[in-house]
């Protein structure tokens, strides 16, 4: 038995694949519903490409009967993380499988490399602080559009999708912000570490959390909110997980938005008269449990009618650009948001919305690759059309 390095992250969940998965294959599909959940299986139909397949990688890897090899790299990167397999597995360890897979992938790293093209998510952000190798921002025009001070209670983290693919997005919340008269600031944000820790790359993860941390800390915040479900995932567990605490809150804009409905603060002057389907994120659905909050701050838009995909809520099929899927295996990251758009429109629905900037992006591709007659928008971009008072 290969002794597993005490410096890995992941040592714990490593260990927990040698005597957990009794290969059931329950992880395959939709519990219950069989319908299709892995966009990974499904697309390569072998047994490595399954969460149970890989989970044997782990135990083959660490026994030492199965050896190290460029082979590898596609069954072990070819998943978006999406959780599927979480939700379907019925075994002890089915809440750690996205652990066990990107501990996986951080042995993987050590040994034969990341996927193609994955490592520019490190050159990129050691070069730029952003994985899009886009020019550091450091927000402080933004500060000036937006008259931001310093100092505040709370800070927008944008994100670096947001921040420098869709700006929409960005400018849209900025103005929600302003108008609900939110105490907010911007700082000078690092990427949050979620496209190296999912892709196993994990040698400047900390020293980006501390730096992200101190700048938070610096503006005074005792709240941070964020647009991206990426973000919200990584700030909420994955800070914790690498042993960088911190003393503020973590909000998704969403439950913002939720909060101020709740307390009566929204008053809408306008209707949004469409039909909108909604995708949930797997960062905010799987991964952290959301489903009906976004659903009940849709509900709430006046003329707004929300129809739902046939796989939603845990079964929502994946858009397919986790993971690191999008930068290592493009074509086909594409391909899964195909298969969503397709599910969506079979619900006659005009408008796909999600709460997460990449989701967007990734539909968005598809869409216009596919020539869907469809509008990918995300929920702030919906309230930012409409004519809202917020009350005192």
């Amino acid at each position: 038995m290969v002794e597993v390095d005490d410096s890995l992250l992941g040592k714990e969940f490593l260990e927990m694949a040698l005597d957990r998965c009794i290969k059931c294959s329950t992880c395959k599909y939709g519990y219950k519903t069989f319908d299709k959940t892995c966009p990974s299986g499904e697309k390569f139909l072998f047994e490595s490409y399954w969460a149970s397949g890989r989970i044997r990688i782990i135990r083959g890897v660490l026994s030492g009967e199965l050896e190290w090899s460029d082979e590898l790299k596609d069954p072990i990167f070819a998943c978006p993380t999406c959780g599927a397999c979480m939700d379907s597995c019925q075994a002890p360890h089915a809440d750690y499988i996205v652990d066990m897979i990107e501990a996986l992938r951080e042995l993987a790293v050590r040994h034969i490399g990341p996927a193609d093209r994955q490592e520019l998510l490190v050159s990129r952000c050691e070069e730029n602080c952003n994985p899009y190798g886009e020019e550091n921002s450091d927000n402080e025009e933004l500060k000036k559009k937006y008259n931001l001070p310093d100092k505040a209670e709370w800070v927008y983290f944008i994100g670096c999708t947001s921040n420098y693919r869709q700006q929409s997005l960005r400018d849209a919340t900025l103005r929600f912000l302003k108008k609900a008269g939110i105490a907010f600031t911007l700082i000078d944000e690092h990427c949050c570490t979620s496209p190296m820790i999912r892709t196993g790359q994990t040698s400047i993860v900390k020293e980006y959390m501390k730096y992200n941390i101190a700048q938070i800390e610096k503006a005074g915040a005792s709240k941070v909110i964020t647009s991206c479900a990426g973000c919200y995932r990584t700030l909420k567990r994955d800070f914790d997980k690498f042993g960088e605490p911190y003393n503020f809150e973590v909000f998704h804009s969403l439950e913002l938005v939720k909060q101020l409905m709740d307390e009566g603060k929204i008053k809408f002057k306008s209707s949004y008269d469409k039909t909108v389907t909604y995708h949930d994120p797997c960062h905010l659905g799987r991964h952290m449990g959301i489903y009906e909050l976004p659903r009940e701050v849709y509900r709430r838009i006046p003329g707004l009618n929300l129809v739902e995909m046939k796989r939603n809520r845990n079964f929502a099929w994946c858009c397919g650009a986790g993971g690191g899927v999008k930068i290592g295996y493009p074509d086909w990251s594409v391909e899964i948001s195909k298969e969503r758009l397709e599910e969506a429109s079979e619900t006659r629905a005009k408008v796909v919305s999600s709460t997460c900037p990449f989701c967007r992006t990734n539909l968005s591709d598809a869409a216009e690759k596919y020539k869907f007659d469809l509008q990918i928008l995300d929920l702030m971009e919906i309230l930012d059309q409409l004519d809202i008072e917020i009350l005192n």
